[in-house]
């Protein structure tokens, strides 16, 4: 069985005034519906204005505006001195500095600070470090695959798309990456999931997300303090090592940056690979001839990938403030106003794409900000992602040509991060 498309929703049908972009229960509603909604949102109310939510142990937030016309999100994103990130660029609500920094790293900063930091952090990112990883994705991609068809040969043939083949695959590279030991990786996973839950109750084991999300960002610091130190001892050929190692102008990340660059590289490393990869499986599931298409031409796979990451948008916004008064066009601001960039909004604009509701996997070109747009905040990850993408997918179709989805997903009940919890499927069948 085959999960069929549903077709595009009628933006004439979506009512605006039901449409809160700061319930969490608004984002377990059909794709279809949120993308006829953004398109009502862009046509009519470009910077619609939307309360932030309630969280307890926060003070009521002021609101922010919805970005969600392309040309809109890329001026923002053009303009770091105008539209800052150090306010908080993944909360909707303002949190304390520390915090902020702490989970934000590098996404949560401006200049000079940020650019001194990513000037750190792309030094370590040698040429031969990122050819030997690049090598590695084949060999780990090979053996996830591998593990998922003994697995179904061994049962009845189901598997879960998210748990056997998207999840462990970055997982793998990203830890590979760093040099984090076997033992640790299922808990790397599993505060990766909290952090990144949006409060997901079924990811939360008690009824205080924030005590969970503070609690997973500890563990995953002190299992960073822990390598670090190993790695000061005992040097070794991985990312760490260079982490604690690597100066520029004579100074090197301090302890608390190089914990927070560590939860960010393997929170954002992982999870929304993760995510594209499952959405992607899933989107070729809804759209047969697509993936027919792509598997006899692997010279589709570089197109293929963008448009997967265009059509997942695998981070759904960004938060930038405004930091004096002004106007963006035909929009006035004042200083300290919010702004959240919605690239999956975005990313099925018209003005920009093509047919924006189509999955095709040839479209070309396909100027997507499923990477973040322009501007110092584009995604740091962007050439290992699309490699992981590229092997996954090419690996599938020779692999598990077999590979059928053969019921709903399960998404996660979040605004923040466009994710499966589960895609249920079986090897064996006919496509």
């Amino acid at each position: 069985m085959t999960i069929a498309a549903v077709p595009p929703a009628d933006a004439g049908g979506v009512d605006l005034a039901t449409v809160d972009l700061s319930d969490r229960d608004w984002w377990t509603t059909p794709p279809e519906y949120r993308h006829a909604a953004f398109d009502r949102l862009r046509s009519e109310r470009p910077f619609a204005f939307f309360a932030e939510p309630d969280i307890p142990g926060f003070p009521p937030g002021p609101g922010y505006h919805a970005v969600t016309r392309y040309a809109d999100l890329e001026a923002i994103s053009c303009r770091p001195a105008v539209f800052c990130s150090g306010k908080g660029a993944v909360s909707m609500q303002d949190v304390p500095a520390d915090l902020n920094e702490f989970y934000g790293s590098l996404i949560s900063m401006d200049d000079p600070r940020h650019a001194k930091i990513r000037r750190i952090v792309s030094k370590t990112f040698t040429p031969r470090m990122l050819e030997r990883t690049l090598d590695s994705v084949r060999a780990v991609v090979d053996d996830v695959l591998a593990r998922a068809r003994a697995k179904a040969e061994a049962g009845d043939g189901s598997i879960d798309v998210v748990a056997d083949i998207a999840a462990p695959i970055p997982l793998r590279v990203i830890c590979d990456m760093m040099g984090v030991p076997e033992a640790d990786r299922a808990s790397v996973l599993a505060n990766s999931n909290v952090i990144l839950s949006g409060g997901d109750p079924e990811l939360i084991e008690n009824d205080d997300p924030l005590t969970a999300f503070l609690t997973a960002g500890m563990e995953m610091a002190a299992l960073m303090e822990r390598l670090a130190a190993e790695r000061l001892a005992e040097p070794r050929d991985d990312l760490t090592t260079a982490l604690v190692s690597t100066e520029v102008d004579g100074e090197r990340l301090s302890h608390q940056e190089i914990a927070s660059f560590f939860i960010l590289l393997l929170v954002a490393g992982n999870e929304t690979t993760r995510n594209a990869i499952s959405q992607g499986l899933l989107a070729l599931s809804q759209h047969p001839d697509q993936w027919a298409r792509w598997a006899a031409d692997p010279a589709l796979d570089r197109t293929g990938v963008e448009e997967v990451v265009r059509w997942v948008s695998p981070v759904t916004w960004m938060r930038r403030t405004a930091t004096q008064d002004g106007e963006i066009n035909g929009h006035a601001f004042t200083a300290g106003e919010k702004f959240l960039l919605f690239y999956a909004a975005a990313n099925r604009d018209p003005e920009v794409f093509a047919d924006p509701q189509r999955f095709d996997v040839g479209r070309d070109p396909n100027p997507h900000v499923g990477f973040g747009s322009k501007g110092p905040h584009f995604c740091l990850g962007a050439h290992l992602a699309r490699r992981e993408l590229q092997v996954t997918f090419r690996a599938v179709f020779d692999q598990l040509p077999d590979l059928e989805v053969t019921g709903p997903p399960h998404r996660l009940a979040s605004s923040f991060v466009n994710g499966l919890k589960r895609l249920p499927a079986r090897l064996g069948g006919d496509r």
